[in-house]
């Protein structure tokens, strides 16, 4: 038996970006929920859907990061997360706005990701993010934008995350190459 689909709804500081409201059945079992099925966003193509992991201890950031052929679906299954938007598209009703929310394993959130929207996140506990692309791995795709961005503020509440050191070399948006920047 499949649960019934989630109330989804779109972001409402970012044009595009939409959360799931999972819903989760428990018994003196456990629970079970379904977290995403493709049909949630009928408008995307999940053809070369890849799944992935990240696995983070309390305190780590990632981010920010930015696709031009990638959506992401992220899903907390361990954990607490803070996350961070942004939204770059210049051609976005909502360009330059930034957001954040916290997804964990209580609050059962899906968070969908539109290409454009740079996104990261601050590991609030150990935390694990389980996250579907509607792409396979391209490292051409690959691309960032300073956590601390002065013109794209995310406000973090944190001044000293550990961040690797890709993601300490993220540029600030101002610095971008113009093919760089989401349209």
């Amino acid at each position: 038996m499949h649960s019934p689909a989630p109330h989804v709804h779109e972001h409402d500081t970012i044009s595009g970006v939409f959360i799931a409201n999972i819903r989760a059945f428990t018994d003196p079992r456990g629970t079970f929920m379904e977290s995403f099925r493709n049909e949630w966003f009928p408008w995307v193509s999940w053809e070369k859907m890849q799944s992935n992991c990240s696995i983070s201890s309390a305190g780590v950031l990632r981010g920010l990061h930015y696709h031009f052929h990638q959506i992401d679906y992220w899903f907390v299954i361990r954990g607490r997360i803070q996350v961070g938007l942004a939204d770059l598209r210049s051609s976005s009703p909502t360009f330059g706005h930034t957001a954040t929310l916290e997804l964990s394993e209580e609050n059962r959130l899906g968070l969908f990701i539109p290409s454009g929207v740079a996104h990261g996140f601050l590991a609030l506990t150990d935390a694990t993010l389980t996250y579907l692309v509607n792409n396979y791995y391209d490292g051409a795709d690959e691309n960032g934008v300073a956590w601390n961005d002065p013109d794209f503020v995310v406000n973090w509440n944190t001044h000293d995350p550990i961040i690797s050191d890709r993601d300490h070399k993220n540029p600030p948006y101002k610095d971008l190459l113009p093919e760089k920047r989401p349209l």
